[in-house]
Parts: C-alpha cells; structure tokens; sequence
C-alpha cells in the first residue's frame, strides 16, 4: 500500500471512529433460518469473486431471503456491465472522497438499511468497504477475523492464509447454520428438562 493510501486512510479512520459513536442498531443474534433480509458487501474487482457472489445471491433468494448487495470497485470507474440492478449496487474510486469515504447515494442507502444479517465478504480488508460495515445497522454482522474487525462484527470468520472467497462462502454458511440446529438442539432439551 502507499503512503499516500495509507494517510488517507489514516484520516479515513479517524472520521470513522467519530461516526460509529452516533450508530445505534438493534442488535440480535441471527441465523440463516430466520433472517428474512441479508446485505451483502463485497470487492467486486475481481470478476471470478463477482460471479461467486452473484451464485451466492441467486442461492440465497432461492431461501426465500431478500438481498442486497453493495460492491466495490477498487478502480477510477465501474466497469460498463456493473450497472445497478434490484439486487446490486455499486461505488468506485471516484465515489470516495479524499479520506477514502464512499459518498455515494448507493452507499448511504445501503448503510441506512436495517437488514437481519450483513456479510461482509471484504477479504483484502479494504477501507470503503469496513467504513460500510462499521455504519451498517445491521441487527447481526458476520465477516472476517482480523483485530481491526473486532468492533465491527457480532461473529467473526477466521480465514486461513491461501483460501479463497469461495472457502470464506461455505464457512459462513456452516457456521450461520449450525449455530442454529445447535440452538435448536439446546432449546429441545432445555424444554424437556
């Protein structure tokens, strides 16, 4: 990264810290089975990552889940086929603002958004995309282990060195879901007892 990216997101990071002392969001542990709404935000650069997520949404929304996804491009312009459509929106580079704070409507949007679960699908830690994250008032948060993560998110995802978003995809999954037959489990014999 270089030095210039790294004080813009200095200052980045600092206005965020400001920020996150004004969000209050109804926080509470969800799982795949409940939710009903899902948000999505993910680096859609690189296109073998963007078809994954598209797959990912498709799955989703065939569980009955409403989706919304946030993708960005880290270069000056989105590509001519990221037009936005019902279940996708988009930001670039030229959407960031000099401390590297995304001030798009698409955006703003999305953060006001109160959906059941967010997947932060955001494996290369970038900057716009954790500012999302930070803000969203998401009740259940679910992303990627890092210490800078640990006040952004409910439930974190550990992800091995060499895997890819599809690994990180069927984590997620595992744990979303099992967590709740775990739940399940426990309130059937809390009930019997």
């Amino acid at each position: 990264m270089s030095l210039i990216q790294n004080i813009k997101d200095a200052f980045g990071n600092y206005f965020l810290s400001m920020e996150r002392k004004s969000v209050h969001r109804n926080k509470k542990f969800m799982n795949m089975e409940e939710a009903k709404t899902i948000g999505i935000v993910f680096d859609a650069t690189d296109k073998e990552d963007f078809e994954l997520v598209k797959k990912y949404v498709l799955y989703l929304k065939e569980m009955k889940k409403k989706v919304k996804a946030i993708g960005f491009f880290n270069q000056k312009e989105s590509p001519p086929m990221a037009f936005s459509k019902l279940e996708y929106d988009f930001f670039s580079l030229k959407d960031l603002s000099w401390n590297n704070i995304p001030n798009s409507v698409y955006v703003k949007n999305f953060i006001a958004d109160e959906y059941d679960i967010l997947l932060d699908l955001n494996l290369n830690d970038l900057f716009p995309l954790r500012y999302i994250s930070s803000l969203s008032k998401a009740r259940f948060k679910a992303g990627k282990k890092s210490e800078k993560n640990n006040s952004i998110f409910d439930m974190m995802i550990e992800m091995e060195k060499g895997k890819d978003l599809k690994f990180y995809l069927k984590n997620i999954d595992t744990y979303l879901f099992v967590i709740n037959k775990k739940n399940d489990k426990q309130f059937s014999a809390n009930e019997q007892a």
